[in-house]
């Protein structure tokens, strides 16, 4: 069996949440509210928290020290050799990549990707509403569905790569390399309002979503208790959509160059 790792890429320097995994849901820390839902995965080995070597993550390190949270330091412009150096350290064959920002990554689709790890020869996996191609715009089926990918395709990327800041879409670098094989998780999901959720904590009103998501869910929820709850309170669904829109036009905005040799 392959070494299956959780890599949780996260920092302290954000413009638009600063010190986002310290804020507190339901008296607990966006990381540690995080961290325990992933625990409840039954394929993983271990979850290491991989964070920066600049020093305004010293504080963000000193708390992952006092709750015996495992990490990794890094770069911190270059996610991919951020992710390939702590893949090296602990020895990782397969790492499953949830953000920071995804507190709510469902550990039944972490469980699922792994076992297609062990049972098919594929290099990298993501969630997406087609079999056949990423969309970056769905945004309820990326704060469900982590992504996934083996260190032996990494390494072909931090080879391969032209530019050291991959700190915006990294995962790009995997969707547009024709030499990795791909596969896309479409979850199966019968509520037409997903397309205007979405699922991460990016802005402070995402962090107002949370907590009213989590004071209703607790902590031990899956996809179908988070479309239950927004099927029962449509309000939620109006304020989802405001985020998104504010988050496409950002999106927009950002260039990253992608090319490869």
């Amino acid at each position: 069996m392959m070494n299956t790792d959780i890599f949780i890429l996260a920092r302290s320097t954000s413009h638009r949440l600063p010190e986002k995994h310290l804020q507190k849901i339901n008296g607990k820390t966006v990381i540690e509210n995080l961290v325990n839902r992933l625990k409840k995965s039954k394929k993983i080995r271990k979850i290491v928290v991989c964070t920066t070597n600049l020093s305004s993550d010293d504080k963000f390190i000193k708390f992952l020290k006092e709750k015996n949270i495992e990490y990794f330091r890094g770069s911190d412009k270059d996610i991919l050799q951020r992710l390939l150096d702590a893949a090296k350290f602990h020895k990782t064959d397969i790492i499953i990549d949830v953000s920071g920002d995804k507190i709510y990554t469902d550990v039944d689709y972490v469980d699922k990707i792994t076992e297609i790890f062990q049972n098919e020869e594929i290099d990298f996996i993501h969630g997406s509403n087609s079999k056949n191609e990423f969309n970056p715009s769905s945004l309820f089926i990326h704060g469900i569905i982590p992504g996934g990918f083996k260190t032996s395709a990494l390494e072909k990327i931090c080879k391969s790569k032209k530019t050291t800041d991959t700190e915006d879409g990294y995962t790009e670098f995997f969707i547009k390399n024709e030499t990795i094989k791909k596969k896309y998780i479409v979850p199966e999901i019968n509520f037409e309002y997903t397309n205007k959720i979405k699922l991460d904590l990016d802005y402070p009103e995402d962090l107002k979503l949370a907590k009213k998501i989590f004071e209703n869910l607790g902590n031990n929820f899956h996809m179908k208790e988070i479309l239950e709850l927004f099927s029962s309170k449509p309000d939620l669904i109006k304020d989802s959509e405001v985020i998104l829109e504010k988050w496409k036009k950002n999106y927009a905005e950002k260039t990253l160059n992608f090319k490869i040799n």
